[in-house]
């Protein structure tokens, strides 16, 4: 098709699933790539169709297995590259190491600007992203960076259960994800409540009080950018239900879920737990009241702009 003339998409293995969707809703099948592990654990890729002169795209988040998953990245990047490539771009739906975005103490890394700079010195022209962990994670690379939000597919979703605004509530499960919280309550309506949330040690936080309200008797709808152990979202829906609010529902970018995750959010009500397709979820991981809305149209409209130099910032909404 000559809308998508010279474009190619390529996928790694931390997220095949996500790259046939998207590849499906361009249209276009996925490029030939071969990826295996020699024994002693090195990553080998090869190839087999040419992309010389071509736009690559190349769609591996960096989620768990973190480090197995960037260094496929950052070979498939050199492969691409080596293979005279025109433009590529790393597709990121989810930016491992986003959290170690400063030093708050001494003598520690920043570990997602070296990530950053990994990822453009293998050869990335640009970098695709959603729901980075801090948006300023954005500065850390040294090209151009398209930073897409899930909140327009989640909110569709919990728009489509018809909840009453005046009997909703969104909440913020801690003081940095006000900002995130007061743009899903402009889509959304309702009022805003805060959990506050006080670190105790360097693995464990504390949740105990909530600010605004009265919630007795409403539907909480609590959002965060990801869910790794679940302890904070854990803590923050204990608090709204000890407030008296009637039912929880849990919204998140990124299904992280490691460690106890998957066991603490089954031992409270939470009525559904909404994720997008970001990253792959294990069968061990498909909790009862887990719904998974998918962002390959939001990842394939930006790509389809991208590839067209078409612009991509009403996507960013």
């Amino acid at each position: 098709m000559l809308m998508y003339d010279q474009l190619v998409l390529l996928s790694g293995r931390a997220n095949p699933a996500l790259a046939a969707e998207i590849a499906h809703y361009l249209g276009i099948t996925l490029g030939a790539v071969d990826i295996c592990d020699f024994p002693d654990g090195e990553t080998s890729v090869k190839l087999n169709q040419n992309v010389r002169g071509c736009d690559v795209f190349l769609i591996q988040p960096t989620g768990p297995n973190v480090n197995g998953n960037l260094m496929e990245l950052l070979i498939l990047i050199d492969t691409c590259k080596r293979a005279s490539a025109a433009r590529i771009t790393a597709v990121l739906p989810y930016f491992g190491y986003a959290r170690q975005d400063r030093k708050d103490m001494g003598r520690v890394p920043i570990t997602a600007k070296l990530v950053a700079n990994l990822i453009t010195k293998a050869g990335a022209d640009r970098v695709l992203a959603m729901d980075l962990h801090a948006a300023q994670i954005q500065g850390f690379f040294d090209c151009p960076v398209d930073h897409l939000y899930a909140a327009p597919i989640l909110d569709d979703y919990f728009r489509s259960l018809n909840i009453p605004p005046e009997n909703q509530v969104i909440v913020s499960p801690d003081e940095g994800s006000i900002k995130r919280s007061l743009q899903h309550l402009e889509h959304l309506g309702g009022q805003l409540a805060i959990v506050d949330k006080r670190r105790a040690s360097a693995v464990e936080t504390r949740q105990e009080n909530l600010i605004g309200g009265p919630i007795n008797g409403k539907t909480a709808i609590i959002f965060d950018d990801m869910i790794t152990t679940a302890g904070s979202m854990v803590g923050a829906v204990k608090v709204v239900l000890q407030h008296g609010v009637a039912k929880v529902y849990v919204g998140a970018s990124h299904a992280v879920l490691c460690g106890p995750a998957t066991q603490r959010l089954s031992e409270v009500p939470i009525t559904e737990l909404v994720v997008t397709n970001s990253l792959p979820l294990r069968p061990e991981q498909m909790l009862p009241n887990l719904r998974v809305v998918s962002v390959a149209p939001l990842l394939g409209e930006a790509i389809r702009r991208i590839h067209r130099n078409e612009s991509v910032s009403y996507l960013f909404d």
